[in-house]
């Protein structure tokens, strides 16, 4: 018997602002590559027609650990530019590649940028490098906190100037984490109070300039759900000051020690969040698989589509970010994979259940309620209205296919099907009846 699938319109949740994924650190390496390979691998991430539609670019400003050589970077693609020359003049020809991906992007459909960053620039950190020398300790040197604050901004400015849609600056990333050398990429630890002072120059600051009156704050993206994630949201959001400029919460989706089910803990910084900061947006900027080897098959692909199930479902994130767009190491993580000796690229999986999500949402959808009684747990179903369309989700774990209906079902809709033997395929369904492969992230699109 099928499976009816009830969509409730008068239940509504989130509205989508936006799927994204950063430009760390695969950028300033394709950039270079040669034009059709370099342009291709934009269209397919951030087009809508020729892509996946990826809508939000973080781009990964550095902390000149590139120019200078300093620092311990065993993957060398870790190491980041900053615009900064020594004289504290600018140098904005730095960066080409990476900017050119930027600037790509945005030409191709992203509609919102994020400028983040892991370290301020050397020259204003304790160490003198964009990574510490004690774990968890701050390397930013606190007199020079206002000259960050002036350059991020300086920059914002240019890259606005350039036709760039900035809409967030997250000048902190991860400041839970120890960011000293050994971590092999660029960091920087910040005790809450330090996320709050810093993010605080920021506010007042970007009031004095008339260009940024439509960029705001992001922040504190923690790195782990569990650990001191409640402590940093309260440092940024009790603040009368930066609520002016942020006017939500970013976090990473990580539990890095998992002495809990990551799903409980979603479910309990959900309820906090509704009862404390009632209304308040949830942004999850950044996920990865975290697991050693690429996988091109359908195994990362649903565990990534089990985690938007869960941000989307369970935080009722308004946006939901890739950590990397593109890959270019042995892990299992990024949209498209690349080798740096041939200069190719390859599709797992992944990048075609990301599509499911971010190809077929657009900005401003909103989450409606769905149910599907007797449905087995292996199914996970989302259901979103937008522009006359109502586009449903679901994602089937297991290895048998289920026949589904739509309650009050229209004539016909549309199925895109991503599974072992399919990618992004489009099937012309009765909505009265249609099958879910297994092990499959399928999109429905239904008129009206």
């Amino acid at each position: 018997m099928a499976i009816q699938v009830q969509i409730r319109a008068s239940e509504t949740h989130q509205k989508i602002e936006s799927f994204g994924a950063s430009g760390a650190w695969w950028a300033q390496l394709v950039g270079g590559w040669p034009e059709a390979t370099r342009t291709q691998i934009i269209k397919l991430l951030f087009s809508k027609t020729e892509g996946v539609g990826v809508g939000a670019y973080r781009y990964n400003l550095g902390g000149g650990s590139k120019e200078s050589g300093k620092g311990n970077f065993p993957n060398k693609n870790r190491s980041a530019s900053s615009f900064l020359r020594e004289d504290g003049s600018y140098d904005w020809s730095r960066d080409a590649e990476a900017v050119w991906c930027l600037q790509e992007a945005v030409r191709q459909g992203a509609e919102e940028v994020v400028l983040f960053v892991n370290s301020p620039p050397e020259r204003w950190t304790i160490t003198g490098t964009a990574q510490g020398k004690i774990p968890f300790k701050a390397n930013l040197k606190r007199k020079h906190e206002l000259d960050f604050v002036q350059y991020m901004l300086d920059v914002t400015e240019h890259f606005l100037a350039d036709g760039i849609p900035v809409r967030f600056i997250s000048p902190i990333n991860e400041p839970f984490g120890p960011w000293i050398a050994r971590t092999g990429q660029e960091g920087c630890h910040y005790h809450p109070a330090g996320v709050r002072r810093l993010l605080r120059r920021f506010a007042q600051e970007m009031d004095r300039h008339p260009a940024l009156q439509n960029v705001l704050l992001s922040g504190a993206e923690n790195n782990d759900l569990r650990l001191m994630n409640k402590t940093y949201t309260r440092a940024v959001l009790d603040d009368p000051i930066l609520r002016k400029r942020v006017d939500g919460i970013d976090v990473h989706g990580y539990v890095f020690k998992p002495l809990q089910s990551l799903k409980g803990v979603k479910q309990r910084f959900r309820k906090y969040m509704d009862k404390r900061y009632p209304g308040v947006p949830i942004r999850l900027s950044e996920w990865t698989h975290m697991q050693g080897g690429r996988d091109y098959g359908m195994g990362s692909a649903l565990e990534q589509a089990k985690n938007m199930w869960e941000d989307l479902e369970i935080l009722g994130v308004v946006s939901w970010q890739c950590w990397v767009a593109v890959s270019d190491v042995d892990f299992c993580d990024g949209l498209l994979y690349v080798d740096e000796d041939t200069q190719t690229y390859s599709i797992p999986k992944r990048y075609y259940a990301f599509g499911n999500f971010a190809k077929f949402l657009p900005r401003g959808a909103q989450r409606v309620g769905v149910a599907t009684p007797g449905a087995p747990a292996s199914l996970q179903s989302l259901a979103f209205t937008a522009s006359g369309q109502t586009i449903l989700v679901f994602i089937n774990h297991d290895t048998n296919s289920l026949e589904l209906t739509l309650e009050n079902p229209p004539t016909e809709a549309e199925l895109f099907v991503t599974s072992e033997d399919k990618s992004l395929e489009p099937q012309r369904v009765q909505t009265n009846a249609f099958t879910l492969p297994g092990r499959s992230v399928c999109t429905l699109v239904v008129k009206g």
